[in-house]
């Protein structure tokens, strides 16, 4: 069985984009019964040298939507940061970036598929396929974002578990 770009893509990004809105929304109903704010959320770290939650939202906003934006480009463009802003305007990143992905054609993003394209961290130059890019550092980079905003989330007392962060399973049908 072969699997195409796109299905080792978007719909792999969704999953956990749905999943991060869940738990979003369990956080703000934590805050609604306990008498807390949810913007208190937006700059707590899991530790101090470790960026704060509301950078953890934007990282997994941005590297599926630049991710790809990169494989259909061949181009990689730096996000701007949106810094601390309404725990609101975190959940609305998120419900942006989900909607953005389920607007995507699988016959679209498929032709993405083999493209070449480079990033320039400091000195370092690093050579992809589209495929690469989004494997090897978009998802490791999405995924370390989630987890360190769900943790930041647990930490705090939000009621979520593992499987709030797993979100809907793409399974076979039995």
């Amino acid at each position: 069985m072969s699997v195409s770009f796109y299905d080792l893509s978007v719909p792999t990004f969704l999953q956990t984009v749905r999943a991060l809105r869940g738990v979003l929304d369990r956080a703000v109903e934590h805050c609604a019964q306990t008498g807390r704010s949810p913007d208190d959320f937006v700059k707590m770290r899991l530790i101090d040298d470790m960026m704060p939650f509301h950078f953890q939202i934007e990282g997994a906003y941005h590297h599926p939507l630049l991710g790809l934006e990169a494989a259909r480009t061949g181009a990689i463009t730096p996000p701007a940061l949106a810094g601390p802003v309404p725990f609101r305007e975190l959940q609305a990143m998120m419900a942006k970036a989900q909607s953005a992905l389920e607007a995507l054609v699988p016959d679209e993003v498929n032709s993405w598929a083999g493209k070449h394209l480079d990033l320039q961290i400091g000195p370092r130059k690093l050579a992809f396929t589209s495929e690469m890019f989004i494997l090897s550092f978009s998802m490791p980079n999405f995924y370390f974002h989630v987890v360190t905003a769900y943790d930041i989330l647990r930490m705090q007392g939000v009621p979520i578990g593992k499987r709030d962060y797993e979100g809907q399973l793409r399974t076979r049908p039995i």
